[in-house]
């Protein structure tokens, strides 16, 4: 069995090779989902702040259609 070594709390650790790939994937998709969550709470705000410019709170469509009355 190939064994790789990764770092768990400091400290490098033999594992197997199959383990070693599995901890990295875990922690990519840690990393992902919490890019993804800001990126979502990014454009929640954005469209949030648009829609209540005007003091009324409006659906991002109904906003930029208020502009053309």
């Amino acid at each position: 069995m190939a064994k790789d070594v990764i770092n768990v709390d400091g400290k490098d650790v033999v594992v197997r090779e199959d383990r070693a790939k599995a901890f990295r994937f875990v922690h990519w998709g840690v990393a992902t989902a919490a890019i993804a969550l800001v990126l979502m709470l990014a454009l929640f705000a954005t469209f949030f702040w648009k829609a209540a410019q005007d003091g009324k709170i409006e659906t991002p469509a109904q906003a930029e259609n208020s502009n053309t009355k």
